[in-house]
C-alpha cells in the first residue's frame, strides 16, 4: 500500500514522503491516526505541487538548521548524576535529561529528535547523542556524564 505521510513517523519516513507500508499498518494505524493519507493519483498531484512550492523555503530551513547545529556544538555538556560504587549511576540518563540541559542553556529541542546509544545511559563517561535538526541534517553531539559531588 502506498501512502503519503502527513507528519514524521519514526522508522517509516518524513512528512510528505511517498512510502510503501504493509496494508494493515497503513489501514489500521497510520490513516486512522491522521498520520497519512492514501496515495491516490489526485493526492500525488497535490503533493508534487506542494513540494515545488516548498523547495525554496527548504533552503532557508537547511541554513537555519546548520547555524543552529554550530551553535549547539559550542555548548559543552556535562551532566552530573548520583553514582554508586564504581561508575554505575543510580538512575539513568535519557534524552529527556539532554533536553532539560539544553533548556537550562536557553535552547529548545524536541525529545523525539534526540537518540542516545541504547536509549539510556547507566555509567559515567563520554558519549555521543545524535540530534536531528532537519530531515537532511543531524549532528553527533558529544557529552559527558560525571559523578555528582
Amino acid at each position: 500500500m502506498q501512502i503519503i505521510l502527513k507528519e514524521d513517523v519514526q522508522n517509516v519516513g518524513f512528512k510528505d514522503d511517498l512510502v510503501k507500508v504493509k496494508n494493515g499498518y497503513g489501514r489500521n494505524f497510520l490513516i486512522p491516526q491522521g498520520k497519512a493519507i492514501l496515495a491516490t493519483e489526485s493526492a500525488k498531484k497535490v503533493l508534487n505541487e506542494n513540494l515545488k512550492q516548498r523547495e525554496f523555503k527548504e533552503e532557508k530551513l537547511i541554513k537555519e538548521a546548520k547555524s543552529f547545529g554550530k551553535k549547539l556544538m559550542k555548548i559543552e555538556m556535562k551532566i552530573s548524576s548520583k553514582v554508586s560504587s564504581g561508575d554505575r549511576l543510580f538512575g539513568s540518563i535519557t534524552a529527556q535529561d539532554i533536553v532539560d540541559f539544553f533548556e537550562s542553556k536557553g535552547e529548545s529541542i524536541d525529545k523525539k529528535f534526540i537518540s542516545i546509544p541504547g536509549r539510556s545511559i547507566k555509567r559515567t563517561g563520554k558519549y555521543e547523542a545524535s540530534i536531528r535538526l532537519h530531515r537532511d541534517i543531524s549532528i553527533q553531539f558529544p557529552f559527558e556524564i560525571i559523578a555528582q559531588a
